[in-house]
């Protein structure tokens, strides 16, 4: 896969694994006909998502997504969550997550930095820092999609599609993600008051035709895309 490629599932899968409100179902065309143009594999999972939702009603819809990311934290879009829990060392890695935002000239309004969909946000408008991310909590895509399968959710062909652009998992990973799943993650609740993001999560808005280009305009909600500093939002 070129890295052209890579921006264009990335931007997709970003898209899709949103709130499905009107913002995203307005631009399920343009997703599909962006990842037509994807390999086989990565082409198929996101278009599976993308003709579900277009196909769907939007308020059963947006129920079914609320019922699977918001009301099971074994299906959370937070990365962090999943290796750190809601503890001490899940602030420090917030810290850290943001910290690719602010060197890549990007920055979030009023969302967590280890959201999925603006982790994948960053990697395809600014490459690596959004990346490093992603490789490094990899453990974290690997528990979702794992989870999500067990839930019969369209979404883990999202998250699929996500994992086979990064690195194949090792056999340590594997193990990691055995035990974390039997586990589950820390619950020590301190540390995170300065993370904490206020009220329901927005979706991004338009989509420009081309998704590898450029950031997603600013939506009307209060959660943007990343926007490059000092640039248009």
């Amino acid at each position: 896969m070129t890295p052209r490629q890579r921006a264009v599932a990335a931007r997709a899968a970003s898209v899709l694994l949103r709130h499905p409100d009107s913002d995203v179902l307005a631009a399920l065309p343009t997703v599909c006909a962006a990842v037509a143009g994807l390999p086989g594999d990565v082409a198929r999972r996101l278009g599976t998502v993308a003709d579900h939702l277009a196909a769907g009603d939007p308020a059963a819809l947006a129920a079914a997504y609320a019922q699977t990311f918001d009301f099971r934290r074994r299906c959370t879009l937070y990365l962090t969550y999943y290796t750190h829990g809601d503890t001490r060392a899940r602030g420090q890695a917030l810290a850290e997550v943001a910290a690719e935002y602010r060197e890549a000239g990007y920055a979030l309004d009023r969302e967590l930095p280890d959201f999925l969909p603006a982790v994948l946000e960053l990697a395809a408008v600014a490459g690596q820092p959004g990346w490093r991310v992603l490789h490094a909590y990899r453990l974290g895509v690997d528990l979702l999609e794992a989870a999500l399968e067990r839930e019969g959710s369209v979404y883990a062909h999202a998250v699929a599609a996500v994992r086979r652009l990064l690195p194949p998992q090792r056999a340590a990973d594997a193990e990691a993600v055995r035990r974390l799943a039997a586990a589950g993650p820390p619950a020590e609740l301190v540390g995170l008051e300065a993370y904490h993001a206020a009220g329901p999560l927005r979706p991004p808005g338009g989509l420009q035709p081309d998704i590898a280009a450029g950031p997603v305009p600013r939506p009307g909600g209060p959660y943007p895309a990343p926007a490059p500093r000092g640039g248009r939002r």
